[in-house]
């Protein structure tokens, strides 16, 4: 099966101890054509040196090296500037895609002429641990009425779950192929991913774009890829605290630019109910998270702005949309 060349996008920073065996796993793949692009993102450790010196072999590879961090969101548009590839797979570098993972997906979307296919979502497993179960990573993103969105399946035993191909309503940045012209579609401002999320939650704006738009996402359960989830609810006490301001602050960004109206009567309770939990948490526990408040009053501008952007490009009705927050999957 050939639809054309996959473009693999990569965005690493100090990233030097997951890239081999990631690299490892791409030089594995048997789809061809594939390239390989990866932009990275200010690393001080030796991740730039890992990627130029140990390529995949025969794999033709753009390579950039930026002197500022501008988040996953900011190097990934790089890297999508480096390709005009028709598929493109966004992939962690700690993840590690089985050989016929671009493959299954592609085949997936094929079988789908009916719909306007914009993204597909594989099976995403986490690492094996020594006499423990097998978890699920993630099988597709959905929204709950609170506005948080989650990995289906996220840390559930990995035997006999998700195992039907569906319809959901995102995929996550770690490893997703993407057509690339629903990418351009979608694009506010020439920006695919949105540079003032940098990181977190960037994945799950672009898929309400995608959405809105009325490109579908597709699960495919055949479709398997390791991947050693860093950033988990459960570890926010663990994480930088600049990476938990940008996870506070981009959950107000999904909503000022997605919620409407019909949206704000179904789920304004409950998530008026998360935004007080969460204002108590950062003023008793998480005070360096607090200038995510500061940020979106002194950049409100700039917010309605962008709003007024991507509400101009919608072209599905608000009940489109809505449903996401009460379904988990809608049936091929």
């Amino acid at each position: 099966m050939d639809v054309g060349t996959v473009a693999i996008c990569m965005v690493t920073h100090n990233s030097e101890g997951d890239l081999r065996g990631c690299l490892e796993s791409v030089a594995a793949l048997r789809y061809r054509p594939l390239e390989l692009v990866v932009v990275d993102c200010a690393s001080n450790d030796g991740s730039v040196a890992a990627v130029t010196q140990h390529p995949p072999p025969e794999l033709p590879l753009v390579h950039r090296a930026l002197s500022e961090n501008t988040g996953f969101a900011g190097g990934m548009n790089e890297a999508l500037a480096q390709t005009d590839a028709p598929w493109v797979l966004t992939l962690n570098p700690d993840a590690r895609p089985d050989p016929d993972y671009i493959s299954h997906l592609l085949e997936r979307a094929t079988r789908h002429p009916e719909f306007r296919v914009g993204a597909l979502a594989g099976r995403l497993v986490r690492p094996q641990q020594a006499d423990e179960t097998r978890l699920l990573d993630a099988c597709g993103m959905f929204l709950s009425p609170t506005w948080r969105h989650f990995d289906r399946g996220s840390g559930e035993p990995a035997t006999g779950s998700w195992t039907r191909a569906d319809r959901v309503f995102g995929a996550t940045g770690a490893a997703s192929l993407f057509r690339r012209e629903a990418l351009d579609d979608v694009a506010v401002e020439r920006e695919v991913f949105l540079s003032e999320f940098h990181s977190f939650r960037e994945d799950a704006e672009l898929c309400f774009r995608l959405q809105e738009r009325g490109w579908e996402v597709l699960y495919e359960p055949s479709a398997l890829c390791e991947h050693r989830r860093h950033n988990l609810p459960s570890r926010r006490r663990q994480m930088p605290p600049h990476v938990n301001m940008h996870s506070l602050k981009n959950r107000y960004l999904l909503r000022l630019y997605h919620q409407n109206g019909m949206n704000l009567l179904l789920t304004g309770v409950p998530a008026l109910l998360r935004d007080v939990a969460a204002f108590a948490y950062v003023l008793l526990r998480e005070r360096s998270s607090l200038e995510a408040y500061g940020w979106l009053w002194q950049h409100r501008r700039e917010i309605r702005r962008r709003r007024r952007a991507i509400r101009s490009q919608r072209t599905v009705t608000s009940s489109t949309i809505n449903r996401w927050f009460f379904r988990k999957g809608l049936p091929l």
